[in-house]
């Protein structure tokens, strides 16, 4: 960036809640080229190494951020990592050639680390041996902020005044060697988040919610992985269709085979079998490999070959008895859902409407996304359950154990309270 850049940086600071003051009406400014050109790609030990050293000197808070390829690959595994900090410049790292990174992690393990939608990268960097103590969540912030807005590019446009060209967000990262657009698009991605989070410090503090993004941000960094997934096939798109437990072993047995060929072959599950097509087996039941080409899904350019493999999913989930076949739903472990209440419940879901009104009144008035200031499933759970006597005390102890920050009991007890007494006279 240039001195003139950044000179244009520090008089267009938009920092009032995601809409520019009356007084900044300027264009923004196309962000090119980073500051000291695109670096090259760091592929091998000796080159990680240098890498690891120039951090571990640098100051400051450390910009990550990584590329994934989500639609082509198996998984979420990074396929590119960015890093940037004061006094190291930015780094381009390739995990395919160093896909050890521990050393680097431990580093700037000290460093406040600054990411962009921390819970999307935060996995596949754990995978590799990167894992922070203390972040800054540039997207949760702009939400706790009140941003409309608050992707990367339109943050970046609406605080600093800058343009970033987005354009490669959702390309294939696995390529390799990887294009030097595509380069030139991740450096920059790292180029102005470290500034980015020092306005919207500034910003969170001036509303008075600096120490609540501070015990989000604690959250996060110190949240354990989450476990496996119970039962992923039934997230399979289109799945409410389809009512018999014999159909949803349909949907079981396909779903298996196409996992295991999407992970032996390292791709996207959708690029072996839709789930659309998944879905018309199920309810279609065909009888053989003729009639399952028939379906939409199976017939275009699969070989005879493939259509037996599908067939003999279909035909293991014929086949079983009815004892393992799975049952319709799962296991509930909370509440009914809400559309239930009104039957099962008039009380509870009287209790429900009074609170989920309350909150969404608060969340206005404090200019934030409901989802932010208290979860829906924690507020559904409290009206299905609530303390027999509904006093602040009561209220709070539930907020606490279902996992709510002491910023956001403080905030939302005072009206559940209000909310649950009136209902529930």
């Amino acid at each position: 960036m240039t001195d003139a850049q950044e000179t244009a940086a520090d008089t267009t600071l938009r920092t009032t809640g995601g809409a520019p003051p009356d007084d900044v009406d300027s264009a923004p400014i196309p962000l090119l080229e980073p500051r000291e050109g695109v670096p090259p790609v760091v592929a091998d030990a000796a080159a990680l190494e240098r890498v690891v050293a120039a951090f571990a000197a640098g100051s400051g808070p450390v910009a990550v951020d990584a590329e994934r390829a989500s639609g082509y690959r198996y998984g979420q595994r990074a396929y590119l990592v960015q890093l940037r900090r004061e006094g190291a410049g930015t780094a381009l790292i390739d995990p395919v050639g160093c896909p050890d990174l521990s050393a680097l992690g431990e580093a700037v393990a000290d460093a406040e680390w600054v990411l962009h939608a921390a819970t999307q990268d935060l996995p596949c960097l754990r995978e590799i041996g990167m894992a922070p103590t203390r972040l800054f969540d540039t997207e949760l912030a702009g939400r706790l902020a009140g941003f409309a807005r608050v992707g990367l590019g339109a943050m970046v446009e609406n605080v600093l005044g800058y343009a970033l060209e987005k354009g490669h967000s959702a390309v294939d990262w696995s390529t390799r060697p990887l294009p030097e657009p595509w380069l030139r698009y991740a450096a920059l991605d790292v180029e102005l988040l470290v500034d980015l989070r020092d306005a919207l410090e500034a910003e969170l503090a001036r509303q008075g919610k600096l120490e609540w993004a501070r015990q989000e941000f604690d959250a996060i960094a110190s949240a354990p992985p989450a476990p496996p997934r119970k039962d992923p096939w039934r997230r399979t798109s289109g799945m409410h269709k389809v009512r018999r437990r014999r159909q949803m072993a349909v949907v079981r047995e396909l779903w298996t085979a196409r996992d295991l060929i999407a992970q032996r072959r390292d791709v996207s599950p959708g690029k072996v079998l839709g789930d659309a097509a998944i879905v018309e087996a199920a309810l279609n039941m065909p009888p053989n490999a003729h009639a399952l080409a028939a379906l939409p899904g199976f017939g275009h350019r699969m070989s005879r070959k493939q259509l037996e493999q599908w067939q003999s999913a279909v035909d293991r989930a014929k086949a079983l008895p009815d004892t393992e076949l799975p049952q319709p739903g799962q296991p509930l472990t909370g509440p009914p859902p809400p559309r239930a209440w009104a039957d099962k419940d008039p009380v509870a879901a009287a209790r429900l409407s009074a609170a989920r009104t309350a909150v969404s009144e608060l969340a206005e008035r404090l200019t934030m996304p409901q989802e932010n200031l208290i979860t829906p499933d924690t507020v559904r759970r409290l009206c299905w359950e609530p303390p027999k006597d509904p006093a602040p005390e009561a209220v709070a102890a539930i907020l606490t154990a279902h996992g709510a920050r002491p910023w956001q009991v403080e905030q939302v007890t005072p009206v559940l309270v209000k909310a649950l007494t009136e209902a529930s006279a």
